[in-house]
């Protein structure tokens, strides 16, 4: 399958939205951290969070919050998980957490 890339103007993305930079209180996000690789570019990088942060019934609720992304960008944000998820993986060796991570995004990605 081929979707269309990201044709609008760069937007800002945090290029690293992941569990390990988000903070949570009490069942709340509080803070994101880490925005070193902070950069402009396809919204589909940061909205491959959903498939690691939300359970597939939140994931639409997701979709909406952020703007109600089109189909080509909302599959883009999928690969772009499948793609961390796979690097998870590859590089987790002695860090069963990030192993975790890697296999639970891969695995709801996979799924839709």
């Amino acid at each position: 399958m081929t979707t269309p890339v990201w044709d609008g103007p760069p937007l800002w993305l945090h290029g690293d939205l992941h569990p390990g930079n988000v903070l949570v209180d009490h069942g709340q996000i509080s803070a994101v951290i880490d925005f070193g690789d902070l950069t402009g570019g396809d919204p589909a990088m940061d909205l491959s969070a959903a498939w690691m942060f939300f359970a597939p019934a939140i994931r639409p609720v997701f979709r909406a919050a952020a703007g109600g992304c089109d189909d080509a960008t909302w599959a883009r944000s999928r690969a772009w998980a499948i793609a961390f998820g796979i690097a998870c993986l590859a590089s987790s060796a002695n860090n069963e957490e990030f192993s975790e991570l890697g296999r639970h995004t891969t695995e709801q990605a996979l799924q839709g």
